[in-house]
């Protein structure tokens, strides 16, 4: 019999870990992080990682497991994270996944997508290109090949941006059809799939307020200790916070700055999921019951859905 698990996605400030919470100690479980930065020691504030108080109200498992600018794919979270998930369900708890990192929970819940193997002479001319040209001409070279791609990607994520060129060149195949056609392993877990939704309007004052306290909280004394130790970190927020700690940004040009990349970023989270099939899609607040209601049902036995609200 397949372990039972309940996933918990969202884009960024939807509201995925005051629920997860909630969640968790609604059914007995605790949470594996699906979140490919707060994998990052260090990455504190500015991934807005679980604090003290709450990893001591819940437990949490694959947060802190590598070094900045430390390789971490999707390969080695799906190792991680299984391994969590087996020892939460071996003690008799709930594993819960939670997280923003779609194709994380894509790559656990679905296996990995058979694509070809890595390319070092490709991949090392792309990155030349890249040093030589900006990443946003390569981001450019891949929207012509691979459209698909280059929608969810960022320009600035090079390391993925690379992969689909480095695919698309040596195969003459867009990754977005190896992943859409070649099917994936065999699906190890049951998983109810809850997906937290809001209004754009509501997501963008949500996004606004966390990065403000974000910065209230020391945003910007991580960036600063971050770079003393020579390491750049390349996620949504720490870029537009490193220009106002050398000088060339004020706080307030920096704080409007991280604010639109992460709606930027979320905008992309949600057309990934969007994507996604079989999940159920929640307001946090007002279908807070039904959240509770349809982990109660899947976790007895039966169809989860028809716990959730109507559409």
């Amino acid at each position: 019999m397949k372990p039972r698990i309940i996933c918990v996605v969202g884009p960024t400030a939807s509201g995925k870990t005051a629920v997860a919470l909630e969640l968790a100690e609604h059914v007995g479980g605790e949470i594996v992080s699906a979140d490919s930065r707060q994998l990052y020691r260090g990455l504190d504030v500015g991934t807005a990682k679980p604090t003290a108080a709450e990893r001591a109200r819940v437990r949490h498992h694959c947060l802190d497991l590598a070094d900045p600018g430390e390789p971490f794919d999707a390969a080695r979270f799906r190792q991680a994270a299984a391994e969590a998930i087996d020892d939460i369900a071996a003690r008799g708890r709930v594993p819960l996944v939670v997280g923003g990192t779609g194709l994380y929970v894509r790559v656990l819940l679905r296996g990995l997508c058979p694509a070809p193997s890595r390319v070092p002479a490709v991949r090392a001319a792309l990155e030349a290109e890249a040093a030589r040209d900006g990443r946003a001409a390569l981001h450019a070279r891949l929207a012509a090949l691979d459209p698909a791609s280059a929608a969810r990607l960022a320009p600035r994520d090079t390391v993925r941006v690379v992969r689909a060129l480095e695919v698309a060149l040596t195969t003459g195949v867009p990754l977005s059809r190896w992943q859409a056609e070649h099917a994936f392993g065999e699906r190890p877990y049951d998983a109810l799939v809850l997906g937290l939704e809001r209004p754009p309007a509501e997501l963008a004052q949500r996004i606004a307020a966390r990065a403000r306290e974000m910065v209230a909280a020391g945003f910007l004394d991580e960036v600063r200790g971050l770079r003393t130790r020579g390491i750049d970190v390349d996620a949504v927020g720490y870029p537009e916070m490193a220009v106002c700690v050398d000088g060339r940004a004020d706080l307030e040009s920096a704080l409007a700055a991280t604010i639109a990349a992460t709606r930027r970023f979320a905008k992309r989270q949600r057309t990934w999921f969007a994507r996604e099939p079989g999940i159920v899609w929640h307001h946090p607040e007002r279908d807070a019951g039904s959240i509770a209601a349809a982990a109660t049902v899947f976790l007895a036995g039966a169809d989860a859905t028809a716990a959730a609200p109507p559409a």
